[in-house]
């Protein structure tokens, strides 16, 4: 059984969600053992599309995507 979790976040512009995408994005083409994610981005609005064989796996993928946006987005405001 595949355990999924969609989780969208909206951005002040369409600008800012291609950012955090593009900084996701070499982390999103990595394998990752048990799970799959996907990030797409349709006007302000980041998608992130997660999947996992287990709960445990994706408690684990979600923890790190939530962590990587926020860096992302903190680091974006101090520049």
């Amino acid at each position: 059984m595949t355990h999924t979790v969609s989780i969208v976040f909206p951005f002040p512009t369409s600008r800012d969600a291609q950012i955090i995408a593009q900084t996701l994005a070499p982390e999103a083409s990595q394998k990752i053992p048990k799970s799959s994610v996907n990030i797409t981005v349709n006007g302000t609005l980041l998608t992130l599309k997660i999947g996992a064989e287990d709960v445990s796996s994706l408690r684990a993928a979600c923890n790190s995507y939530l962590r990587w946006i926020q860096t992302a987005i903190n680091v974006s405001n101090l520049v």
